[in-house]
């Protein structure tokens, strides 16, 4: 119980204090006058004072209150490297042994955890909401258990206790890192990209000879190995293999020693663009769906056509001079020789030989599919006969062989069962027009070549009788296809209702132009967050496990389900951020959530610089757990909190107050009677006086 005299007013303290001095002036007055009863007077002034200031007892019983020490408890992903883990269990121990033998002392664990969206070590977020759950008079001391990379420090509280800090880790500790800058979210295909990587040594790292070898990947395919230097910025040069995303992985062997291989590899998504699709379009004699097939290339601002038509066979003899056939000597061995490789795409529309284009020019584009190229045929009557550009240095190439016939009849083009599952083909469907009777259906073709499909090409669409319509076929690096008629431009003329002419040029297109959209086989992943949605397209009916490798080297096997035909898929939320591996048949990705190297990962090697500003600023110290055990004793506030293999905590004396009492010194009556005497006695001591 605590005993204290308090003062309640009877009137504000203004009216009391002008009171005072009217008295203390009429007090004054009476002196300078040397009236006999001035004392007395004086006196009862300051008896009605007192009474009107209205002195209590105030008794206050009080429950004496613990002292809270805060200990934050760092568990986020830079904790579990080597040991360090183990340390700070082992110290978090034994401050809870030594907390437990101070009187009238309790202890909070805060644990830390990973921040979101990779924000790293947020402790003074954890400290500031550990600290808004305790009232700060009973604060007697923080202590941080960690690392030292703190990631929001800058927020740090205002703390009312000393701030320790004890570092996991040890003192000879070092890492490699690899970090990539200066990449681009896409580039276009067939010019160099720029990106500049730098491998660091962190900490204590071993004396070498300063280079390390670096392999880089794309798209999980075989790794290229170069030697490069530590410590210097190199610039390195790049150009992207195929259009859509293409992954480029870099790593570095791990070395021994080395903290962690968490940041050993740095993942880049660069989507690769294609400036300009550049056409050449053969047309064998002028027709009906010429115009078609060039309004088609033209209609698109991405493609650069080059298109020439032989107007005027040799055989024609009409009598005109040469000198007026045509202005200018069409510049074919420049077109189909010289840079024949800047072409993406070749067309021939109805095209047959008839001796303009020597056999050395089939044969350089034989060469050029081979290395890459596409040709795509649109054949009519003339590739089943004798001039048939089958019947060319082409023909080993192509994927239907002409049986020499024709047919002359109306058919509706059909997607065939394996081209339900082909990207060129699967989903045309929906682009079926409304006919006249209201029923949605493609309009229909009026002739057909007969061709042999090789076993090797596909079949994805049929005509009359069955027979092979739309073939396609890989042949080494290059691709080719074969449309066995030459009606197709029936349907952007609106025939019977018209069909996806376009839609399906343009899938011919990207297919042959090897984008990984129009993949048949393919697997690839959409993140959202953690979240994976995994695609795997195929022509096959059945697909196998996806197997995933984490970042920590574990696996994961996963089941695909069938969604369209041909492809495949599953949803997976992946536990950790970081670079995973997936792997199915003979297709194997690479996806990074988040970077690939999280932010916990970044600085590795425990330190003191961060957080030594704000122990500072709290008398606090900081020490490192390798050094053995730490003391906790207490100390008076304000002064120093830490020293040589010891830290203080600062008693707070803080209490609770149980019950409250109040009483008046004297009633006020007594205040009254009192006054009144001492008035009494001054007017008598005058009267006496004057007598």
């Amino acid at each position: 119980m605590t005993q204290s005299i308090v003062f309640a007013p009877l009137i504000p303290w203004p009216a009391l204090f002008a009171l005072m001095a009217i008295a203390a002036l009429a007090i004054g007055f009476a002196l300078w006058r040397r009236l006999s009863g001035w004392g007395l007077r004086a006196l009862a002034v300051t008896v009605v004072g007192i009474g009107l200031v209205n002195p209590a007892l105030l008794q206050e019983d009080r429950a004496p209150l613990s002292d809270i020490v805060i200990v934050l408890d760092d568990q986020t992903a830079s904790q579990h490297i080597g040991d360090r883990r183990a340390q700070t269990t082992a110290a978090l121990a034994e401050i809870k042994t030594q907390v437990s033998r101070l009187p009238n002392t309790e202890l909070r664990v805060i644990p830390m955890l990973d921040g979101e969206d990779d924000s790293g070590t947020l402790g003074m977020k954890a400290l500031s909401t550990a600290l808004s759950q305790e009232p700060q008079a009973r604060i007697a001391g923080v202590i941080l258990l960690s690392d030292g990379q703190v990631h929001d420090i800058q927020n740090a509280p205002p703390l009312p206790a000393p701030f320790h800090t004890i570092l996991s880790g040890a003192p000879d500790d070092w890492d490699r890192r690899l970090t990539v800058s200066n990449a681009p979210a896409f580039a276009i295909l067939g010019e160099t990209i720029q990106m500049t990587i730098r491998i660091e040594d962190q900490g204590q790292a071993p004396q070498g000879d300063g280079l390390v070898p670096l392999e880089i990947t794309i798209d999980g395919g075989d790794a290229l190995e170069f030697f490069v230097p530590i410590g210097e910025d190199i610039s390195l040069p790049m150009e992207l293999p195929h259009g859509g995303m293409n992954v480029v992985q870099f790593s570095i062997p791990v070395a021994q020693d080395e903290l962690t291989d968490r940041n050993n590899s740095a993942v880049i998504q660069v989507n690769g663009v294609r400036d300009r699709l550049r056409v050449l379009l053969v047309s064998g004699e002028p027709h009906a769906g010429e115009r078609t097939w060039r309004n088609l290339l033209k209609a698109d601002a991405s493609v650069d056509l080059v298109h020439f038509t032989i107007l005027r066979p040799p055989e024609k003899q009409d009598g005109v001079p040469v000198s007026e056939l045509s202005l200018i000597a069409f510049p074919t061995r420049e077109l189909f020789l010289e840079k024949i490789d800047d072409f993406d795409l070749i067309i021939f529309d109805r095209y047959r030989r008839r001796g303009l284009l020597p056999v050395e020019y089939f044969t350089s584009i034989s060469d050029y599919v081979t290395k890459g190229g596409a040709v795509l045929i649109s054949a009519g009557p003339e590739y089943g006969g004798a001039e048939s550009i089958y019947r060319s240095p082409l023909g080993g190439i192509l994927p239907g062989a002409p049986t020499a016939r024709v047919f002359e009849q109306a058919f509706t083009p059909q997607i065939s069962e394996l081209g339900a599952r082909h990207p060129v083909t699967a989903g045309l469907e929906q682009f079926a027009p409304l006919a006249d009777d209201g029923r949605a259906g493609w309009g229909r073709w009026l002739r057909q070549v007969e061709v042999q499909v090789p076993p090797r090409a596909t079949t994805v669409m049929t005509g009359l009788n069955n027979l092979p319509l739309l073939t396609l076929d890989r042949v080494g690096e290059g691709r080719v296809a074969l449309i066995a008629s030459d009606h197709s431009w029936l349907w952007d003329r609106g025939y019977e209702g018209g069909g996806p002419q376009s839609e399906l040029l343009r899938r011919l297109a990207h297919w042959m132009m090897k984008e990984p959209e129009l993949e048949e086989e393919a697997l690839w992943v959409e993140p959202t967050g953690q979240s994976m949605r995994i695609i795997r397209r195929s022509l096959g009916k059945d697909v196998g496990d996806v197997t995933v490798t984490h970042p920590d080297g574990t696996q994961t096997t996963l089941q695909l389900s069938p969604t369209t035909a041909g492809t495949y898929e599953t949803l997976w939320n992946a536990p950790d951020m970081g670079l995973y591996r997936l792997t199915n048949d003979d297709k194997t990705i690479v996806i990074a959530l988040g970077p690939s190297a999280p932010r916990e990962f970044e600085q590795t090697i425990a330190t003191k610089d961060v957080v030594e500003p704000l122990a500072q600023s709290t008398l606090g110290g900081i020490h490192v757990m390798s050094e053995g055990d730490i003391r906790i004793r207490a100390v008076s506030q304000g002064r120093p909190a830490s020293g040589r293999g010891w830290i203080g905590i600062t008693p707070r004396s803080a209490y609770q107050t149980t019950d409250i009492s109040l009483s008046n010194l004297l009633p006020a009556w007594a205040y009254l009677i009192l006054a009144g005497m001492l008035i009494i006695g001054a007017w008598l001591r005058e009267g006496r006086a004057q007598s």
